[in-house]
C-alpha cells in the first residue's frame, strides 16, 4: 500500500508540475508577442523561448523541477511587459462595453418604418 501511495503522490506532483510549466510557457509566449514589434522578431523570440524550455526537458528530480519552475516564474514576473496588448473588445480593452446592453425594462422595436401611428 505504501508503494502505491508513493507512486500516486509522485504522479500527482509530476502532473501538477507539468501543468505549471505549461501555464508558464503559454504566459511567456503571449508576453513575447507584447515585446516583439514585428512578426519576424516574434518568431525568433518564440523559438528562443522554446529552446529554453526544451533544454530542461530531461530533468527528473522533483525538487529541482520545482526550483526551476519557481525561478522561471520569478523571471517571467521580472520581465513582464508593463503595458501588454489587450484586444479592444476584451475586458480591459478600449472598446469593451462601449455599447452596453440596454437596461432591463427598455424595449427596442425594430419595425424599420412600419410604425402604426401613420
Amino acid at each position: 500500500m505504501s508503494g502505491a501511495t508513493t507512486a500516486a503522490a509522485y504522479l500527482a506532483r509530476r502532473a501538477a508540475q507539468k501543468e505549471r510549466v505549461r501555464i508558464l510557457y503559454r504566459r511567456a509566449l503571449k508576453d513575447t508577442l507584447n515585446w516583439a514589434v514585428h512578426r519576424h522578431l516574434f518568431y525568433q523570440d518564440a523559438s528562443d523561448l522554446r529552446e529554453k524550455f526544451e533544454a530542461n526537458k530531461h530533468v527528473e528530480d522533483l525538487d529541482t523541477i520545482d526550483k526551476m519552475i519557481a525561478a522561471g516564474e520569478a523571471t517571467y514576473d521580472k520581465w513582464r511587459h508593463p503595458d501588454p496588448y489587450i484586444v479592444p473588445w476584451a475586458p480591459g480593452g478600449s472598446k469593451f462595453t462601449r455599447n452596453p446592453v440596454p437596461p432591463s425594462g427598455i424595449e427596442i422595436v425594430y419595425d424599420y418604418g412600419r410604425e402604426e401611428n401613420d
